[in-house]
């Protein structure tokens, strides 16, 4: 992989039938522009990519334990209407004691 420097550094050898150093350096300054663009815009999206890494990581584990919670509560509903429905049935079987006048 080419640096902005290797660009900078790179010289040719002249040749009788050569191209015109000038028109060489002016169009590898243009390279070597787009290779520091190129060079700052990689480094801007690998520090997005760290983020939102880091993001994902965060939301999975808030998932996690709010899935947990979710089934504590479930198991804890479940527990309350099975004592409500007991409840209601010694109840129920109390009124037809009194009703019917069974023991």
């Amino acid at each position: 992989m080419l640096t902005v420097k290797d660009i900078y550094d790179k010289e040719f050898k002249l040749d009788t039938r050569g191209y015109r150093p000038q028109e060489v350096d002016k169009f590898l300054d243009i390279v070597m522009r787009d290779y520091e663009e190129f060079a700052l815009i990689n480094k801007e999206l690998n520090s997005e990519i760290k983020e939102l890494t880091d993001d994902n990581i965060k939301l999975k584990q808030e998932i996690r334990s709010l899935k947990m919670k979710l089934d504590v509560l479930k198991d804890t509903a479940d527990e309350d209407n099975g004592t409500t429905s007991v409840d209601v049935l010694k109840r129920l079987s109390n009124l037809e004691k009194i009703i019917y006048g069974k023991e």
